[in-house]
């Protein structure tokens, strides 16, 4: 366990920390040039202590591969370290008291790409209100990385239209572009 780790495992700054089982960490590659970050754990992840391993979680892992970048490639994460009752999504305070972890773990990997799952992440991360529908299918500057922000695998598992899924699979084809262009060979 890193020294952000050992900091947070008694974390108290939200009311999150009530109801969790555990902090859940992010996991991965820590010198990836591709990081991948979602909104918050749910019941699967805090019951395991690692991020996206349910339902949403093995979505993730064929997303990825349907580009070819392998999970043991990226670093994976949340906005929020513990989990949110009844998967609701993080509040404004909640997101605030996990940002500088969340900075903290960024300045540390550095990525050259970050792939945002959901409005909630990409929200966070670009500091707006717009909704995801505008924000994806483009690039977002973000210090000297790019982030590239998409709908979140929980959302195309509850959505499962086709159009949704179309327009995850251009982001998906964009961030690999990206990543392609940008990582250290």
């Amino acid at each position: 366990m890193g020294a952000q780790e050992a900091k947070l495992q008694n974390c108290r700054q939200c009311k999150l920390c009530e109801g969790r089982h555990t902090v859940v960490f992010g996991s991965g590659n820590p010198q990836a040039d591709l990081m991948v970050i979602g909104e918050g754990p749910g019941a699967d992840e805090d019951a395991q202590g690692l991020p996206f391993v349910g339902r949403a979680g093995q979505l993730l892992t064929k997303m990825l591969d349907s580009v070819k970048i392998s999970r043991d490639e990226v670093y994976i994460t949340n906005t929020v370290l513990c989990r949110p009752p009844g998967n609701r999504n993080p509040e404004p305070d909640e997101l605030a008291a996990c940002a500088p972890f969340l900075a903290e773990k960024m300045a540390v990997i550095q990525p050259k790409v970050i792939l945002a799952l959901g409005s909630v992440a990409t929200q966070a991360l670009l500091r707006t209100r717009e909704p995801i529908g505008k924000l994806r299918g483009r690039l977002h500057a973000y210090g000297s990385a790019v982030l590239i922000p998409t709908f979140h695998p929980a959302f195309l598992l509850r959505n499962p239209g086709q159009d949704y899924k179309r327009m995850a699979w251009e982001d998906l084809k964009l961030a690999k572009r990206e990543y392609d262009q940008r990582r250290t060979k």
